[in-house]
């Protein structure tokens, strides 16, 4: 295995299926704004939460090894269905390297209130994932958990689409047995789903109190990076790399705009 030379002006990488890892991205330059950062969406190869296990673990690898060679001195995959498909490998293969994955953020949910009634959307991947059902077992008994596939809500948010009146259709209809309160607790299983956060705030309920792993991910890779004495030295304010496996600079478009919202 090649061993490449980690500086504390090295970027870190962010990797996701497409564009919805921005949402963690949003949260790493929150935290960590004097960094730098390369972005990667494989959106060529997305979805990933419908292809098998082994596909995506060979996808992201490629995508991670190639970071690696641009200097990432480390790497945040900004997407639960490749964190549950490849990140152990991952950080068997690269030891040194701060390897830090998404899971649903359910035990700040299950913590939210006693015995709440907690509905988990992800894609139908990462609910089919051992990782996933270990993740309720440790709370099974504190919630009522209620895993929900959500199979083409990524696709709305790789077109850009967040407040169209196919997306609330496609919620209404998804959420309806869940909707006007009858959760106390959404989790949103997958990087792509804060977009449309508002949309599905409105469908379920405004009691519905509603968490993602992003801000938890950032922390964890900051303390990672302290342990091995990467943190950025600069003051200044760090700068943004955006790539993506389509030559379309369209996707580099839309990353830009959902940065900023």
């Amino acid at each position: 295995m090649v061993k490449y030379q980690l500086e504390n002006n090295n970027p870190i990488a962010v990797f996701d299926s497409g564009v919805g890892g921005i949402s963690v991205l949003r949260e790493l330059i929150r935290i960590m704004p004097n960094e730098n950062y390369i972005y990667f969406g494989d959106s060529r190869n997305a979805p990933y939460g419908i292809k098998k296990k082994e596909e995506v673990r060979e996808l992201t690898i490629n995508c991670a090894q190639k970071l690696f060679e641009q200097g990432a001195k480390g790497l945040v995959v900004a997407c639960n269905t490749a964190t549950s498909a490849a990140v152990r490998v991952l950080r068997e293969m690269y030891p040194d390297i701060p390897i830090v994955g998404i899971e649903p953020a359910l035990k700040p949910a299950v913590l939210c209130m006693p015995h709440p009634r907690v509905l988990v959307m992800a894609t139908p991947m990462t609910i089919r994932e051992e990782k996933f059902k270990h993740l309720m077992e440790q709370y099974e008994e504190q919630a009522e958990i209620i895993p929900l596939p959500c199979p083409g809500l990524m696709d709305f948010i790789e077109r850009g689409d967040l407040k169209g009146e196919d997306l609330h259709k496609y919620l209404e209809d998804l959420l309806y047995s869940y909707s006007n309160n009858q959760v106390d607790a959404a989790v949103l299983g997958c990087t792509h789903y804060p977009f449309a956060r508002l949309q599905i705030q409105q469908v379920l309920g405004d009691k519905v109190k509603i968490f993602d792993g992003g801000e938890g991910t950032a922390r964890e890779m900051k303390r990672r990076l302290a342990e091995k004495d990467l943190l950025s030295m600069r003051q200044e304010k760090g700068d943004i790399l955006f790539e993506n496996s389509l030559t379309d600079d369209k996707k580099i478009e839309l990353c830009k705009y959902l940065l900023n919202i």
